[in-house]
């Protein structure tokens, strides 16, 4: 499984953006799919999950502010998003898609390249 993000950039502070992530290779395979971000001199944090069913799972952090959603049309189902919202410099980071999955009898975690998001004045 590949994962390319887009939509990341500079915003000001109440701001708001929405991440993108395509999945393409082995689909079927993925069992859920979020977003983790990484800010500067920090540890990557979990931000968000999506589940197939469409089950979703939110970092208190962000909860009430961050929404994940999927695409349902058929041509870009393997597709996620994260409508960030009233961003706060502390947002800031690098914001990786990742999916999760089961394929030939090994589990996995694949990850995209990561996308910026400064939130500044």
């Amino acid at each position: 499984v590949q994962l390319a993000e887009s939509g990341g950039g500079l915003v000001q502070p109440g701001g708001s953006l929405r991440l993108s992530c395509a999945a393409s290779g082995s689909t079927f395979s993925i069992n859920a799919m979020g977003w983790y971000r990484q800010g500067p001199g920090k540890q990557r944090e979990w931000v968000a999950t999506i589940t197939p069913g469409g089950n979703t799972n939110y970092a208190n952090s962000v909860k009430g502010r961050f929404t994940i959603s999927r695409d349902n049309t058929q041509n870009t189902k393997n597709t996620i998003y994260l409508q960030i919202s009233s961003l706060k410099p502390e947002d800031t980071a690098v914001y990786y898609c990742y999916a999760d999955g089961y394929i030939s009898g090994s589990s996995y975690k694949t990850w995209g390249q990561g996308t910026q998001v400064t939130v500044s004045s």
